[in-house]
């Protein structure tokens, strides 16, 4: 089952580029969950304490960069990064332990089993079981102790097979998913069903954002069943190395938005700070931004200087051909936030991929 690798990571950031809010502005808060803001920061309070589940995957390694980046804000926040080795989220009682042992006020919770198409195809069971036992262990222990928000994370993948476009956040319960993975999407989408019924009964903070194809550093990269963008850069890696062909899976014609892992991090680093809304919030780049599967190899093969004949097999399974997500909602709150171009952003993937072959996820 994919969660993360490694070993947890704990660390407090300095005070630079924070933005502390004052307890008035966040609603149902505890005593002990927040600090109150001054012009010198002198009567801070509580810390804030976040813990991040699936850590050491894909966004969570994102996000640690970024908030080092940021310079964090020393007492105020401390990160906690859990890896599968900390603890099998899928029991209950290594659930509640991990959660006593570090006590956090805030969660982003990124834990989940994931795969690509195929693997979602074959193991459409496995992937509703583990993920339900994960989030329901997840959201009840947060709610028992007290913690004041989580963020879980969603996929477009949960949204509608058969709906107009482009999806908004409205419109995630008005039809079945596309069959191909109907177990990770259906157990995806009752994350949104809890975070309402606990604000509904409990009054809590829970909420999640969607996010579209996240691809970048520390992604897994397995051929088999990885997700198409790292997968395409594993196998065309090993093209150039052999002067073989590249083999693309399906037509190459269906259509994604790709959303580089640390533009999401920063987007995750802003809901957790400020977004209040119990209802989802899409984080993607615009509607424009989307690009064809045959326009993500050739992406690829410019990335990594690979001068040989791609090839599509056309008898593999294209899977959903479209799922256009609209960000208008993100850009109400955030209209200047700006995104990586994606030319840049594969290159980089690219790059960290060859420069950490021997050690990356694949």
């Amino acid at each position: 089952m994919t969660m993360s690798a490694g070993s947890s990571a704990s660390y407090s950031c300095k005070q630079s580029g924070i933005k502390i809010r004052k307890r008035e502005d966040v609603p149902h808060l505890d005593t002990c969950d927040t600090v109150t803001e001054t012009t010198q920061m002198e009567t801070q309070r509580a810390p804030m304490c976040v813990l991040v589940t699936g850590g050491t995957g894909l966004v969570g390694r994102a996000i640690e960069q970024v908030v080092q980046a940021q310079g964090g804000c020393g007492e105020v926040e401390q990160w906690i990064f859990l890896s599968s080795q900390d603890a099998d989220l899928r029991d209950l009682a290594e659930t509640r332990a991990v959660f006593k042992k570090h006590r956090p006020t805030h969660v982003i919770h990124l834990a989940a089993m994931v795969g690509g198409l195929f693997r979602n195809m074959r193991e459409n069971l496995d992937f509703w079981r583990n993920n339900i036992h994960i989030n329901d262990n997840v959201l009840q222990t947060a709610h028992e102790m007290g913690v004041v928000k989580v963020v879980s994370c969603l996929s477009t993948c949960i949204f509608p097979d058969k709906t107009t476009y482009p999806i908004d956040e409205t419109m995630i319960h008005n039809g079945p998913p596309h069959n191909s993975n109907f177990g990770y999407s259906y157990a995806k989408r009752m994350i949104d069903v809890q975070n309402r019924a606990y604000f509904q009964q409990h009054g809590r903070r829970f909420t999640a954002v969607i996010p579209t194809n996240v691809f970048g550093p520390h992604d897994n990269f397995n051929i088999e069943d990885g997700h198409v963008l790292p997968g395409l850069i594993h196998k065309a890696y090993i093209a150039h190395k052999e002067g073989s062909p590249l083999q693309v899976w399906g037509t190459g014609t269906p259509r994604r938005q790709f959303i580089y892992s640390l533009d999401l991090a920063r987007l995750f680093v802003w809901v957790l700070r400020e977004y209040d809304e119990i209802d989802p919030i899409i984080l993607s780049v615009g509607e424009e931004e989307e690009v064809s599967i045959k326009e993500v190899a050739e992406s690829v093969v410019e990335a990594l200087g690979f001068k040989g004949q791609v090839v599509f097999d056309t008898s593999k399974a294209d899977g959903q051909f479209k799922k256009t997500a609209s960000n208008a909602k993100l850009r109400r709150h955030l209209p200047d936030f700006t995104f990586t171009p994606f030319a840049q952003a594969v290159k980089e993937t690219c790059d960290w991929f060859v420069a950490n072959y021997d050690t990356a996820r694949k």
